[in-house]
C-alpha cells in the first residue's frame, strides 16, 4: 500500500512557508503560523518537509533560487560594475518585495535563541558562501585588469555584502526602493576604475 497521495501543492506551500519565514523570521515563526499559511494540518508538514528546521533550510533554497536569484546571476555579468550594479539593484527589489520587507537570509536567522544555533549558523554559512564567490568573482576581474592595482577584491566583496545587507536592514525600517536605489547608485559612483 502506497498510502494517500498529498492533497496539497507541494511547492504552493513551500513557496507560502517561505513568505511567512521571510516576514516573521525563524524564531518569530510558529508551526501553527506555518500550517495556517500552508494549508496543511503538523502530521502533513512533518512527512512532506520534516521539522521546522528543515523545512526552513528548505525555504532557503527555495529563496535562492526564485527571489534572490539576482545574488547568483549577478556573478555572470560580464565585468566587475555590472556584477555590482545587478546585485546592488536587484536586493533592492528583493527587499523592498510585499513578501518582505528586508532579506530572509540576514534577518530571518539572525535573533535565535538556544536551540536554534544550527539554523544561525546554516544563515551564517550561506552568506559567507556568497560572500567568497563574490570575492573569487572579483579577483578574477582585477586579474583582467579592470581595477587600479591597489584595488583588494577581497576588501571590495566585504564592502558590497556589507552594502547589501544594510540596505535589507534599512528596507526593514521602512525605506523605499526609490530611496534605497540611490544609495545604490552613489556607491556605485565610487566604484574603482
Amino acid at each position: 500500500m502506497t498510502g494517500r497521495p498529498r492533497a496539497f501543492d507541494r511547492d504552493e506551500a513551500l513557496d507560502r512557508a517561505m513568505r511567512v519565514f521571510w516576514r516573521h523570521g525563524y524564531e518569530g515563526t510558529a508551526l501553527s503560523d506555518l500550517t495556517a499559511a500552508m494549508g496543511i494540518n503538523r502530521p502533513s508538514l512533518y512527512a512532506a518537509y520534516g521539522n521546522k528546521e528543515a523545512l526552513f533550510r528548505q525555504c532557503l533554497d527555495r529563496y535562492h533560487q526564485g527571489p534572490a536569484r539576482h545574488v547568483r546571476e549577478s556573478l555572470a555579468e560580464p565585468t566587475a560594475r555590472a556584477v555590482a550594479e545587478r546585485l546592488l539593484h536587484g536586493t533592492v527589489a528583493v527587499v523592498t518585495r510585499e513578501e518582505g520587507p528586508g532579506c530572509l537570509l540576514v534577518h530571518g536567522a539572525l535573533a535565535t535563541g538556544p536551540g536554534s544555533e544550527a539554523v544561525r549558523a546554516e544563515s551564517a554559512a550561506r552568506r559567507a558562501a556568497h560572500r567568497a564567490a563574490l570575492r573569487a568573482r572579483l579577483e578574477r576581474a582585477a586579474d583582467a585588469g579592470e581595477f587600479p592595482p591597489d584595488t583588494d577584491p577581497a576588501l571590495l566583496a566585504d564592502h558590497l555584502t556589507a552594502l547589501t545587507h544594510g540596505l535589507a536592514v534599512q528596507a526593514t525600517e521602512g525605506f523605499p526602493a526609490a530611496r534605497l536605489h540611490r544609495i545604490a547608485a552613489h556607491a556605485l559612483r565610487n566604484w574603482p576604475h
